[in-house]
């Protein structure tokens, strides 16, 4: 299994062999694809974050759209068998005002996922577009909002929020994970985009309440304190699409992924080296795997949410 990086990275036994890459570079891509000739490739490059903010716009343009339009020329290029792209709950799903993004990362998720389709169309590339809606697990990007809340009554601090009203589909990452290995492996899926998610809704303010309750903590969010983004669309998944063509489902409850969650952020908390380490070795590009060796990505998938 192979996985990339901007930066030189050490290979370490047991995890991914990495190669120093810019995926905005169609000549770096090129260069990877051709010389390991994968079978399968997994696009996960890219920064996650919702924010209407303009100094997003070049970056996400970059990160998200010109890496995936060039991992869709060099994998159709090198012949690979499966290309699987990430796509995002935020992206529109509507017609005339509602087809407008929300963000520059939804924009950008938008356009990755319209060029998927239309390699599909036109060059017979064999795309997967996997969305998983909002994902939450161990060792999340402190700056998501269930780590955030977290670690926040973990210091005894007051976690500081917008109106908490905004409804999403939470999915734990161990699904997620195992919807991306069988997106590899099921035969006969190409072109299929594939919501992850467990079919159902509940609110920031009702997700915040719980992890307090579950942590025992006599902390009061405080909600209201930060504004709400604009036009956030609320999407529950398809379950329906993922049963019948990838033959899963969300198997963790909210509460129980909560709790692994919980327990794990409780016995880092202290422990600095070890999250040093670990964000050290995390994933930020490409994966590509021969068949044999497929069922190793989940080390090098990124557990940080796309929204």
């Amino acid at each position: 299994m192979h996985a990339t990086s901007r930066v030189r990275r050490p290979s370490q036994k047991g995890g991914p062999i990495w190669w120093q890459a810019d995926l905005t570079s169609i000549h770096d891509v090129q260069r990877l694809l051709t010389e390991l000739k994968p079978m399968v490739v997994y696009h996960l490059a890219g920064a996650a974050g919702a924010k209407p903010d303009l100094e997003l716009v070049l970056p996400t343009l970059e990160g998200h759209v010109v890496s995936a339009v060039n991992v869709l020329v060099a994998g159709t290029q090198a012949g690979c068998r499966r290309i699987v792209l990430t796509g995002s709950l935020l992206e529109p799903t509507g017609e005339g005002h509602a087809a407008i993004p929300s963000s520059p990362y939804a924009a950008a998720k938008w356009t990755s996922s319209a060029y998927a389709r239309m390699f599909h169309l036109l060059y017979k590339t064999p795309t997967v577009i996997l969305t998983p809606f909002m994902t939450y697990g161990p060792g999340q990007e402190l700056s998501k909002l269930v780590p955030s809340v977290i670690c926040s009554l973990l210091r005894r601090e007051v976690p500081m929020l917008s109106s908490g009203l905004w409804e999403a589909d939470w999915i734990f990452i161990e699904d997620v994970i195992k919807a991306f290995l069988a997106s590899a492996m099921v035969p006969d899926i190409e072109g299929a985009c594939v919501d992850v998610g467990t079919g159902s809704k509940r609110s920031v303010r009702s997700l915040v309440e719980q992890i307090a309750f579950l942590m025992g903590n006599q902390t009061l969010p405080l909600f209201g304190v930060l504004p709400d983004r604009p036009s956030e669309p609320v999407r529950i998944a398809d379950t329906a699409s993922a049963c019948q063509r990838l033959k899963w489902q969300a198997q963790t409850s909210l509460e129980a992924g909560l709790r692994q969650t919980i327990t794990w952020y409780t016995t880092h908390a202290h422990a600095g080296r070890e999250w040093a380490r670990w964000k050290c070795g995390r994933f930020e590009g490409v994966c590509t795997a021969k068949p044999s060796r497929i069922l190793s990505v989940k080390d090098c998938l990124s557990i940080a949410s796309e929204k």
